[in-house]
């Protein structure tokens, strides 16, 4: 996979008609945007850049489909928004491309100011979903920059426990789970307990389900 170094966003467009392409290529860069184009489905996959952006995606190709396109790409994790372009306006298909999570569908010919607006919406969306990404990966790492046992008085902590419960449970002195507190809290840059909880959740160890109880 490639990596897109540019900092700005990219519009990826994939179609196998140049006319259509070069039609779209104009469009976005007429408001300054990137845009790399691709022949196909393959030709992308072969490629696969990893920059901010969105695709634009036709749905009927040779080599591959849109729709299958869509679906390789989800096998594979990516989260880059996808925008539908066809000139084959069937609801199934439609339905099909939004229920696995395509950002917009247009059938041809469609309203260029609309389609620029779905196209800069999407990059909002890839934008945010690349920021809560990067955050998310950064908590992880600073939970498993923690010691096991640092990692056991967390749970307790996470779970209400006080420092004397976890002593007792962990077989330990209330001032050694003092010290690996201050440790966790450090290591983690959390200020309170509710900061180590929400960050916990974020990182998939805990799930707010399990905070709940019986009577809520």
């Amino acid at each position: 996979m490639r990596k897109n170094h540019n900092s700005e966003p990219t519009v990826y467009i994939v179609d196998d008609e140049p006319d259509v392409s070069a039609s779209l290529k104009a469009l976005c860069e007429s408001i300054g945007l990137n845009v790399c184009v691709y022949e196909g489905c393959q030709a992308f996959l072969e490629a696969m850049p990893l920059g901010c952006g969105c695709i634009l995606l036709d749905v009927r190709m040779p080599d591959m489909s849109g729709l299958e396109l869509q679906e390789r790409l989800r096998e594979l994790d990516s989260t880059t928004p996808i925008i539908f372009l066809t000139a084959h306006g069937r609801v199934s298909t439609a339905v099909r491309a939004m229920r696995n999570g395509a950002e917009d569908f247009f059938v041809k010919p469609f309203d260029h100011e609309h389609l620029l607006q779905a196209i800069r919406r999407a990059i909002r969306v890839d934008r945010e979903t690349r920021r809560e990404k990067a955050a998310t990966e950064a908590t992880q790492r600073r939970l498993q920059a923690l010691t096991p046992r640092e990692a056991d008085v967390l749970d307790g902590v996470v779970a209400g426990k006080t420092n004397k419960d976890i002593a007792r449970d962990l077989g330990i002195s209330y001032k050694t789970v003092e010290l690996h507190r201050s440790h966790l809290m450090e290591k983690t840059e959390a200020a309170t307990v509710v900061d180590l909880v929400k960050m916990c959740v974020a990182a998939g160890k805990l799930n707010p389900r399990d905070m709940l109880t019986d009577g809520q």
